[in-house]
């Protein structure tokens, strides 16, 4: 009576739950190295310093006050055109 249809079912059970538990590690391994990727950007790394420069013919005449610019502060400055006023053109640099 071991090997009727039943008891075979209940005999494999564990192997396939051994099975199912290295599957789950495997994805949770593989989660957390993807994340490890972008964990600076979950960190705030994604901060630059900025300030205004201005040119005249191409050339740096004025300098503006750096400040550190983070996460919407850093795309509404990236976004922000150049201005030219009388020959001079003030634009935002990140580094």
């Amino acid at each position: 009576m071991l090997h009727s249809a039943h008891n075979t079912i209940f005999l494999t059970l564990p192997l396939y739950q051994k099975k199912m538990k290295r599957k789950l590690v495997y994805i949770a391994s593989l989660f957390l190295i993807a994340s490890s990727f972008t964990s600076c950007d979950m960190l705030g790394d994604g901060c630059q310093v900025c300030q205004t420069v201005s040119y005249d013919n191409g050339n740096p005449i004025a300098w503006g006050i750096e400040s550190e610019y983070c996460d919407q502060e850093l795309l509404t400055i990236k976004a922000i055109p150049p201005t030219t006023y009388n020959g001079v053109t003030t634009q935002w640099e990140c580094r």
